[in-house]
Order: structure tokens, then sequence, then C-alpha cells
């Protein structure tokens, strides 16, 4: 299997790169992110050499219509896009700025990589959040108006899908990633959860999950929190009786 990973020097995607150059089923990994992707420091010799680093300038305009560049997206079977402003930070940016990385982007990439020659099917996994809410007459609690645009994201990823029937959509929908440092996932955590009711996912097992999915199928077009930990938990049970 050929893998695009978009964001790649993001924090969800470093874990996806070091796992899936493990694998045995991903024979080829392709970095996507605004700067050079080295092979994580752990992981060396043949599986370091299935990873590309494919530099872009930004994430809406490419330069995708490069040769070398349409050369390495060309023929994936799958690709997850993590690239996104977190919410966290989101205060930090002005909304257009907002929507252009995480909604104008997606779709730019979207478009782009299926038609530089995916296979079919075309696996493509959008990464967005637990609070995103599609229902556009809605007021989220949290981040209203950033909720609604990573919710419409999520529609117009599908939308998409729709149009092209080789396309096959998978939204990911996470709350907290922790990171198995004490401080967050001691204090942080059950915090974030109290205040904002946001259940909290180790990052191992979530990359994990989104791999197994990307990779084999999902059954749905949406996993929801409470899904990928219930899949997180089959995982790691599964690897212990290995």
């Amino acid at each position: 299997m050929k893998l695009i990973i978009a964001g790649a020097t993001g924090y969800v995607a470093t874990e996806l790169i070091r796992q899936s150059l493990r694998r045995p089923d991903v024979t080829s990994v392709v970095a996507l992110a605004r700067k050079s992707t080295p092979a994580p420091s752990d992981v060396t010799g043949p599986d370091a050499a299935k990873l590309t680093s494919v530099v872009v300038k930004d994430y809406e305009t490419g330069p995708y219509d490069d040769d070398a560049t349409r050369t390495a997206l060309s023929g994936a079977d799958a690709c997850i896009w993590t690239v996104a402003i977190t919410p966290s930070k989101s205060s930090t940016y002005c909304f257009d700025e907002l929507r252009r990385v995480c909604q104008t982007s997606t779709l730019v990439g979207l478009r782009t990589i299926h038609n530089a020659g995916a296979h079919k099917p075309f696996r493509f996994m959008y990464m967005s959040g637990i609070n995103a809410e599609r229902d556009q007459t809605k007021t989220p609690r949290f981040k209203p108006e950033y909720s609604l645009m990573r919710g419409q994201t999520e529609t117009e990823v599908l939308a998409y899908a729709a149009e092209h029937k080789d396309v096959e959509p998978i939204i990911v929908k996470p709350g907290l990633i922790t990171s198995g440092r004490i401080l967050q996932d001691w204090i942080m955590a059950p915090l974030v959860g109290i205040v904002a009711g946001v259940p909290s996912i180790p990052l191992t097992v979530l990359a994990s999950v989104m791999l197994d999915q990307a990779i084999h199928g999902a059954k749905t077009d949406t996993l929801l929190h409470q899904d990928m930990a219930e899949m997180g938990k089959a995982l790691v049970e599964k690897e212990s009786k290995v």
C-alpha cells in the first residue's frame, strides 16, 4: 500500500509515520509537509527507506503542479489528512486564516491527490475533532464559529466522495490526544474532561486505529471518539496475544 500523510511534521502525523513505516503492509509512505520530513530516529534501514518527503509551499497552492510532486502523489491507495489549526491555537488566528488552513487546503488536497491518479478505491481520512458540528443551524458551546467551520469541512469531504464513487471518506473525530507525559495525562486530560466534557485517547492508540482503518477500510464514514477507543482496546488485546 502507498500511503500519503499530510501535515507530516505535526504531532499526530509523526506517530502515524513511525507506525506506518514499521508495517509490512505499507510499502511506501509519502510525507507531505511545508518542510522536509525525515524518518523518525528510531526507524532505520529498509523501513526508513520507504519514506518519501514532499515539500509544498502551503497546502492550498502546492506547488501541486510540479512534475516531481505529482509523480510522488500519484498511485496512492490512501491519504490521512491531519493539516489543521487546533482549537487551543485557533484564537491566535483570524477566521479567514483558520478557514484557509482547515477547510480550503483540505479540499484542494483531496481533489489534487485524487486527480493525480490515485488507486481505486482511494481512501481519504480527514482528521477532524470531537466538537466539530455539521449542523450549521446549531450553536456549539465550544468555540462555535470554529466548530461549525470544521463540521462544514467534514460535510464537504463527504460531498466530494458522494460525487466521486471511487473515493472512500473516513472522518475521525477524536477528543483530547494524550502523549504519555505525566503532566498532560494525569493533570490536563482530566481537567479538560471535566471543564469541556472532552474524553481523551493516547496518541499511540489513536495512530494505530487510524492506520488500521485507512489500510483496511472502515465500516462507516465517521469514526467517533468512543468508536476509536473501543477499536484501540481491541487492537491492543490482539497484539498482546501475538
